[in-house]
């Protein structure tokens, strides 16, 4: 397939030559290339370990990571305790590279954080790849070059956190879908399928959000008859469905006895972790629906929600700053396709990531509620959509100035004032993107002066101006585009601007800099406790007598210092949100009958549960001073020996 060129039969061809001229065809790699794409993959690498020692390690993920690493059963069900007697309240399998890293390198912050930064590398080279097969060189490396420096990408690239995986596995399968469509055979429409049921081990329904938008363009531009394409489009689905939900039914045929409670269900349910307490309670008004436990304010995040969640004052600057020219692109991407073939490549691909970016933009505008780095999933559409636009607008802007002689009378349609536009509009966009907060004040000129550049350079071409004017005025545009989000992209470096642990963003934005404007935000790594989390954990190692486990916590806030810091067994009460009904009171009274448990931290900080109204019946509480504290605080550890 070749580079995109304009749609209009003459002036697509005069633009097609053009930019074969200037990068040569997808096949054959221009000299500049190589060492071009070789540079965005450093500066991604860059940007998203520098400091890796000290990643942004999600509380809950980092005390689950170091638990998986501690064997084969807590690995395969995600347990949140080295003895796997719950699970985490997601599927397991984006953190399987996680915890296969600690175990291979032990339990070190960047050995839990490296396989994200590697699979964000993976994802800029794939959608090089996947956008060079479709729009050619050029629009390759803008789109490889956009998504690295989106700042959602840095921060989330920056933490442990399961959307790298999602993002990375969904580029793949969009590559999978394009070379299927392109060469009309089965096996990629096939893997396509297998991409997306491991993207919903990373994230579950999320994953199937594609779906659609992938099955409507196989119809629309694959080879074949309309039957033929449905039935491949059927099996594809099916191979999706039967890899997304393998460990569903693996979970649900393994006695209960023989895995860990799924946390986050009332009914010890692998088909109500994912479709109720991840799926239909997040979008309807029944935070029990489908056998899902109620959510708390830790699991179920409000607001980034309706029709202008993407351009809000939060995730505006995270992801939107290509978002004028990835619409502009879509639609002039479809409109100037009007008449050709059926299975004409250029217009699937605007299709696919156009598609692509409108799904997910509706369904988190629906949903109860999103963190920032949800939208980092679009990220790669915008991108590829704004390499694609760039081409498409660079191809019409040439085919007016190398008009072939018989060809000079035609009448210009001006459609090559659409490339220095789109420059002017994207620039004054990321102006009010980041007029709010007022945080690159400095940059602004430069974004100014560079699209001042460009606008003049592109606008005022004449038949003697020189080619390195002009290709100089298109770089300054392409800088213009690209100034601003870097530098909020940078910024994430700083973990003054890096956003929560829990919640990753880039800049002055989010409700952890908002809080303490002022203050980086306490992060609390692998294997490096506390002096008041190594205090705990020492007293209790020394009164512990052959117990399976260290101690019970109320919920895994209390738990997750604690898991972090140490490999021992520990029963997390009531999961995640500390509303799961795991163990019941009869449990742990059976628990403690038998020496497998003494100790039992209550926390201040969520609701009393059966198991928890047990512990203070039944136990002793321990004076704070044993164990190195002056004041109970919002913990209370118990000691449920039997008394005399």
């Amino acid at each position: 397939m070749t580079a995109i060129s304009a749609a209009e039969p003459t002036a697509a061809q005069r633009g097609h030559r053009a930019s074969r001229r200037r990068s040569g065809p997808p096949g054959d790699a221009p000299r500049w290339e190589r060492p071009a794409l070789a540079a965005v993959l450093v500066l991604a690498a860059v940007l998203y370990s520098w400091g890796i020692g000290r990643a942004a390690l999600h509380p809950f993920y980092g005390a689950a990571i170091r638990s998986m690493a501690g064997g084969w059963r807590a690995f395969f069900f995600g347990g949140l305790d080295s003895a796997g007697s719950i699970s985490i309240d997601k599927l397991p399998g984006a953190l399987w590279p996680d915890a296969l890293f600690v175990a291979v390198f032990g339990p070190h912050t960047w050995a839990a954080a490296l396989p994200h930064v590697i699979e964000g590398v993976l994802t800029v080279w794939l959608l090089h790849r996947t956008v060079r097969t479709w729009a050619g060189p050029f629009a390759a490396l803008i789109a490889a070059l956009a998504l690295t420096v989106t700042p959602v990408t840095v921060a989330l690239n920056r933490a442990t956190i399961p959307d790298t995986a999602l993002t990375l596995l969904l580029v793949a399968a969009a590559a999978a879908l394009q070379k299927a469509v392109l060469s009309g055979r089965l096996l990629p429409l096939m893997l396509c399928g297998v991409w997306v049921g491991l993207a919903f081990q990373a994230k579950m329904l999320q994953a199937w959000l594609v779906l659609p938008v992938f099955a409507a363009v196989y119809q629309l531009a694959a080879p074949g008859t309309p039957l033929k394409r449905l039935l491949r489009v059927a099996a594809s689905g099916a191979v999706a469905l039967a890899v997304s939900c393998s460990w569903i039914l693996i979970a649900w045929m393994t006695p209960a006895t023989n895995r860990p409670y799924l946390d986050g269900t009332s009914d010890n349910d692998p088909f109500s972790l994912v479709f109720g307490y991840n799926g239909l309670s997040r979008f309807g008004s029944d935070p029990t629906a489908f056998g899902a436990v109620a959510g708390t304010a830790a699991s179920r995040t409000s607001g980034n929600t309706g029709w202008d969640m993407l351009v809000n004052h939060t995730i505006g600057p995270q992801v939107a700053w290509f978002l004028p020219l990835a619409v502009l692109a879509a639609v002039l991407g479809v409109v100037r396709c009007k008449g050709r073939a059926r299975t004409d490549p250029t217009r699937a691909g605007f299709v696919m990531w156009g598609g692509w970016l409108a799904v997910h933009v509706w369904v988190f505008s629906v949903s109860n509620g999103n963190h920032p780095y949800y939208t980092a999933v679009i990220a790669p559409a915008m991108a590829a959509l704004v390499g694609g636009g760039f081409a498409l607008l660079h191809a019409e802007y040439e085919a007016e100035y190398t008009r072939e002689p018989e060809a000079e009378d035609e009448p210009a349609d001006r459609r090559h004032l659409l490339l220095p536009v789109a420059i002017a509009v994207t620039t004054l966009w990321a102006l009010a993107l980041d007029r709010p907060t007022g945080f690159l004040s400095w940059l602004l000129p430069v974004a100014v002066m560079l699209a001042l550049c460009a606008v003049v350079g592109l606008w005022s071409r004449g038949p003697r101006t020189s080619p390195r004017l002009t290709q100089g005025a298109l770089a300054a545009g392409i800088a213009a585009v690209l100034v601003m989000p870097a530098g909020w992209a940078f910024s994430s470096l700083d973990p003054l601007y890096a956003g929560a642990v829990t919640s990753p963003t880039a800049g002055p934005v989010g409700k952890s800099y908002l809080a303490h404007p002022h203050r980086a935000p306490s992060r609390r790594g692998l294997g490096r406790p506390s002096a008041r989390d190594s205090a705990l954990i020492g007293y209790l190692t020394a009164h512990r007598h052959g117990e399976k486990y260290l101690l019970a916590t109320q919920a895994a806030y209390t738990a997750e210092p604690l898991l972090r810091a140490s490999s021992e067994p520990m029963l997390v009460m009531g999961g995640f949100t500390g509303n799961t009904p795991f163990p019941s009171s009869g449990q742990l009274g059976e628990l403690v009958a038998t020496h497998q448990l003494r100790y039992a931290l209550l926390t201040t900080q969520r609701r009393a549960t059966p198991a928890t109204g047990w512990v203070r019946s039944h136990c002793t509480r321990v004076p704070p001073t044993a164990y190195g504290r002056q004041t109970d605080g919002s913990f209370t550890l118990y000691d449920c020996a039997p008394r005399g």
